[in-house]
């Protein structure tokens, strides 16, 4: 029976899904990458770097990933026509997603040279601050290079060509390295910069990357069918952009609900106290890292059932949706289960402290029912994209993460006498708990739209 039912169709699928999903998921490793060489530089220099890093990060998060989130609908666009083999105005899509990547880049350039609103939140003293915002000055000039390469990206997905962005992001990794050491702690005539290096390091990859991108855009043959004009744009066209502006807002908006359902836990952690905080994020940061391989999945399967339905082959589009999908839970189950048997030994590696200890080992409990929850909604999201189904998962995701994710947690960490609940949902355990419930409820509404959508012919 298990044969039967993993044999055949099911392992042809999940050997193209994993073919495409490999070099997605190296990418989003290497991005990861940034984020860490920064955070040990940041702390070579001190707290007060440290501390301005964290906070300019989270800012620039939140910005970048609304922005990207409308960039994204060029994937499921580029990756239908390219399945129906109307390859010209697959690249003319592409071309008008610059258009748009350069318009969205004057707001969040705005939003990162002002960002006073950002800094009054956070509640920093003023030297932190001020660094902060001169990383934010910095890095907002990283806005236009940041999504030009997000649409790169995308179109390359959406070919079933993710080595392409994969060799790119690989490569700024093994650039940024030496450029932030350089320029965050100095060496000979160059100053240190500290946490301004860290923004400076950034800012030169990502235009190196989209340099490198364009001009593998316009030397290799593979791209020649899809007419790429050399050294220039085509016109704007209003209802292309009105097209993926329609499917792609309801994305941003579903990701930075997303973003800041997690994020925004910090923040409310914050009270607990230090050891607390930094329980939850050794949490946090392993729940990153498992989110890679869901996440690498679902572009897969989104961009081939884009192509099948492209190719009039819808039939094949449903059940490559539900094969990524049993494949995803599959891995983050085994996933799961290793963390939660190995979570001692995890939580060695990053303290000794014993308080912090007993914190983190509460919360890699919850984060192992969270990280199946997040493969399952992640998925199914990813490939609801694909049948152009945007505005609904969106709803979902605001009443799940902040209705009874934050809201939720909120409520029974501070407004529930803690010795009326058990010892598993007290203080920063309430939150993932919370969460959990939540993401859980969100992925089973996805799912459950999914096979409604499976269901329509």
């Amino acid at each position: 029976m298990i044969t039967a039912r993993f044999g055949g169709p099911w392992r042809e699928d999940a050997a193209a899904i994993a073919r495409l999903a490999w070099p997605v998921f190296i990418g989003q490793i290497a991005v990861l990458g940034f984020a860490t060489v920064d955070t040990l530089l940041a702390g070579r220099v001190g707290p007060t770097d440290l501390a301005a890093l964290a906070i300019g990060a989270a800012v620039y998060i939140t910005v970048f990933v609304g922005l990207t989130g409308t960039m994204l609908a060029l994937s499921p666009l580029a990756g239908r026509l390219h399945g129906a083999g109307r390859r010209r105005r697959a690249g003319a899509q592409f071309h008008q997603s610059l258009w748009l990547a350069l318009g969205l880049s004057l707001p969040g350039i705005a939003l990162l040279c002002w960002p006073t609103p950002f800094l009054w939140l956070a509640n920093a003293p003023a030297e932190v601050a001020q660094r902060a915002a001169g990383y934010l000055h910095t890095l907002a000039w990283a806005v236009p290079g940041g999504l030009a390469f997000t649409a790169y990206r995308a179109f390359n997905t959406a070919l079933s060509r993710p080595q392409a962005a994969m060799a790119l992001q690989v490569g700024g990794l093994l650039l940024k390295v030496p450029l932030s050491t350089l320029l965050v702690l100095g060496a000979g005539p160059v100053p240190a910069l500290g946490v301004v290096g860290c923004a400076w390091a950034t800012v030169v990859v990502q235009w190196l990357q989209v340099l490198a991108g364009a001009w593998v855009l316009y030397r290799d043959p593979f791209y020649r069918p899809y007419h790429l004009p050399r050294g220039r744009l085509q016109r704007p066209h209003r209802a292309t952009l009105r097209q993926q502006l329609r499917l792609g807002l309801p994305i941003a908006a579903s990701m930075v609900i997303e973003v800041t359902g997690f994020t925004f836990m910090a923040l409310f952690i914050a009270p607990l106290g230090t050891a607390t905080v930094a329980g939850h994020q050794i949490a946090a940061n392993l729940t990153g890292l498992l989110f890679m391989m869901p996440l690498s999945l679902a572009n897969a399967s989104s961009t081939l059932v884009a192509q099948a339905i492209g190719a009039g082959r819808a039939d094949h589009g449903r059940r490559l949706g539900w094969h990524g999908l049993e494949l995803a839970l599959m891995i983050a189950g085994a996933a799961a289960a290793l963390l939660y048997v190995g979570r001692p030994w995890l939580v060695r590696a990053y303290t000794t402290d014993a308080v912090v200890t007993a914190v983190a080992l509460q919360l890699l409990a919850w984060v192992a029912l969270y990280h199946v929850a997040d493969a399952a909604q992640t998925v199914a999201a990813y490939v609801l994209r694909a049948w152009h189904i945007t505005t609904l998962p969106m709803v979902i995701y605001a009443t799940a993460l902040w209705g009874v994710g934050l809201f939720g947690g909120h409520r029974l960490a501070y407004a529930v006498e803690a010795a009326s609940l058990p010892p598993w949902a007290r203080g920063a355990a309430a939150f993932w708990l919370a969460a959990t419930v939540a993401l859980g409820g969100a992925a089973a509404a996805l799912v459950l739209l999914l096979r409604g959508r499976s269901r329509r012919r």
